[in-house]
């Protein structure tokens, strides 16, 4: 895998796109920079982090082997990998905060990314955005942020944290497709944060109610049971479980 090196760039995911040359042939790519000053999250937060302490790249896959309706599993198989490699850190109490922030018992500690470049129908290639604090040990008013280090108490080195990660995904996403589905989803609810307990939503108006997280759909939608054997499914858009 052919890896470049940055010192600051805006967004890692908008600069590995100009990789991308129209068909899905290409080798992958991964952009690595020092800091960004304007890296993206979901529902258009901003990813930010102290420059040189922690790991921010992007990764430009080339076609994975499920279509559009099953995109959700390179969401989870992504969220694995860096679960997995994070447990060989001796991270603990690792879980995956739907649809893909990484927490370390109620900190979260990556976050992730994926804008998928479609053709027609098909999904041409994948830009797989990650943001994992490493090094960083203070993280100002933002509580719910921890670190690799502030969870181990190590010092990380962060070319060696990132070999593990690329290798890991290179490996996992070789073998994704749409037969190892059910595996992957089932690893993927055993693995996510506040499963089978009360927790609170939020609304997109504001408003919160309460519920217990089921699982996932095929789609990656979240399975709610909101009242005594009434489940409900939700996407990104609708709803923000609370921490």
């Amino acid at each position: 895998m052919r890896i470049i090196k940055v010192d600051a760039i805006p967004s890692t995911n908008d600069f590995v796109k100009q990789y991308y040359t129209g068909d899905s042939t290409f080798e992958p790519v991964c952009v690595s920079a020092r800091f960004q000053t304007n890296g993206k999250g979901q529902r258009g937060a901003i990813w930010n982090v102290s420059a040189g302490k922690n790991l921010t790249f992007s990764l430009l896959y080339p076609k994975i082997k499920v279509t559009v309706n099953h995109h959700f599993l390179l969401s989870a198989v992504v969220s694995l990998s860096i679960i997995k490699v994070l447990d060989k850190f001796y991270v603990p109490k690792l879980r995956v905060k739907w649809p893909n922030d990484i927490m370390s018992a109620n900190f979260k500690i990556c976050g992730i990314l994926i804008e998928n470049i479609l053709k027609h129908t098909d999904i041409a290639a994948s830009v797989i955005g990650i943001g994992l604090n490493v090094n960083q040990d203070d993280f100002g008013d933002l509580k719910q942020a921890s670190s690799m280090k502030l969870q181990t108490g190590e010092n990380f080195n962060l070319e060696e944290v990132l070999a593990e990660i690329l290798e890991e995904l290179s490996a996992k996403l070789e073998l994704l497709s749409a037969e190892t589905e059910t595996l992957i989803l089932e690893e993927y609810a055993s693995l996510m944060f506040k499963k089978d307990v009360v927790s609170t939503f939020q609304w997109s108006n504001g408003e919160y109610f309460s519920g217990i997280i089921r699982g996932v759909t095929t789609q990656g939608l979240l399975n709610v049971e909101v009242e005594d054997a009434v489940f409900r499914t939700f996407d990104l858009k609708e709803v923000k479980l609370m921490y």
